[in-house]
C-alpha cells in the first residue's frame, strides 16, 4: 500500500505532543505589541493546544504526526 501524505500547511502549524494532542500557536500575536497589555503578551506567549473535538481532523491530515 502507498504512503499516505502528510497536509504541508498542516506540519507547519501544528506540533504532536506525547500523549497524542496538538500544540498550536495563539492567534494575534504579531503585531500592534504596544497597544497590548504586558498581561495579554504574556498570554500569547504561552501555548495552546488544538481543541479535542478538532482532533480527529488534525490527525487526518498529519498521519505520521501521531504517536502510536
Amino acid at each position: 500500500m502507498g504512503k499516505m501524505k502528510t497536509h504541508k500547511g498542516t506540519a507547519k502549524r501544528f506540533r504532536s505532543t506525547g500523549k497524542g494532542k496538538f500544540k498550536r500557536s495563539r492567534a494575534c500575536n504579531n503585531h500592534y505589541f504596544e497597544r497590548k497589555t504586558p498581561a495579554q503578551k504574556r498570554r500569547l506567549d504561552r501555548p495552546a493546544y488544538v481543541h479535542k473535538s478538532d482532533r480527529k481532523r488534525i490527525a487526518k491530515l498529519l498521519p505520521y504526526g501521531t504517536p502510536t
